[in-house]
């Protein structure tokens, strides 16, 4: 099941899922996206898993997507927005949405840099642990973008609309307690992966069944409309990349150096 750009270990359980790409703090190219979707659909078929966690390897958990890679790889960018059906997720968005759809409790431990496309797929999960260090920011206005990765239904069901604009709109960068303040996530832990294994710990004591029903149930009722979510998100996206405000956002964004992806 692990890959090049994703590694996955299993033991009581508990299947442990770690991002793969240090030397790029993690950064979103084409074979990361395959890795991960594909992860995805072999946990979904493995009854004996129980939890599963997400965390990134090296400094960061994702620094969000490797921008100079997808530019150069235009196919790959037009298959990451495709869909046969509006409602449908698709590439971009099912490494976020397919957290969200597996039948068990998916924590995801933060740390260093959860950027972009880092950040959406944090919001995949049913739990945000993060270390103290840890900077979030949904960065893709950066790029003349907006999100369009699946991370919209967790915003709408945790955050309040005014703070969701404030930091799509502005990409600035908050810190843990800020994100923790903001209901962003779970949790601030100095240490992140220790205080994900005890939940998982403590979730691997209630029924299996139980814990199904209820991510079922939950995430029915606080996003029945995801489907229409998701189809807004990409129809918006392509609408953005077809307009020519784009191309002038990216070339400031290319030129500021302060921007530091991967």
């Amino acid at each position: 099941m692990s890959s090049e750009r994703v590694l996955v270990t299993i033991e009581n359980g508990i299947a442990q899922v770690k991002l793969s790409r240090p030397e790029k703090h993690n950064a979103l190219d084409m074979r990361m996206f395959d890795s991960i979707r594909a992860v995805i659909h072999d946990l979904k078929r493995k009854k004996n898993i129980r939890v599963v966690i997400v965390s990134g390897e090296g400094e960061s958990f994702c620094s969000g997507l490797d921008v100079k890679s997808l530019m150069h790889d235009k196919l790959g960018a037009f298959k990451l927005l495709w869909k046969w059906w509006p409602r449908q997720a698709n590439k971009a968005q099912i490494v976020t949405m397919g957290w969200r759809r597996l039948p068990v409790p998916v924590i995801m431990v933060l740390h260093g840099k959860c950027w972009g496309g880092g950040m959406q797929i944090a919001l995949g999960g049913d739990f945000r642990i993060a270390a103290p260090d840890t900077s979030l920011a949904i960065m893709e206005t950066r790029w003349g973008l907006i999100p369009d990765m699946g991370g919209t239904p967790a915003l709408k069901e945790t955050m309040a609309l005014d703070q969701a604009l404030k930091l799509a709109m502005t990409s600035d960068a908050i810190d843990a307690d800020t994100a923790l303040k903001l209901n962003l996530i779970t949790e601030v832990a100095d240490n992140p992966m220790k205080a994900a294994l005890e939940l998982a710990e403590t979730l691997k004591e209630r029924s299996p069944d139980t814990n199904r029903i209820i991510k079922k149930v939950y995430h029915k009722i606080w996003s029945h409309r995801d489907g229409k979510i998701l189809a807004q998100e990409t129809m918006n996206q392509w609408r953005v990349i077809l307009g020519k405000n784009r191309k002038v956002a990216v070339k400031k964004a290319m030129g500021n150096t302060d921007i530091d992806y991967s």
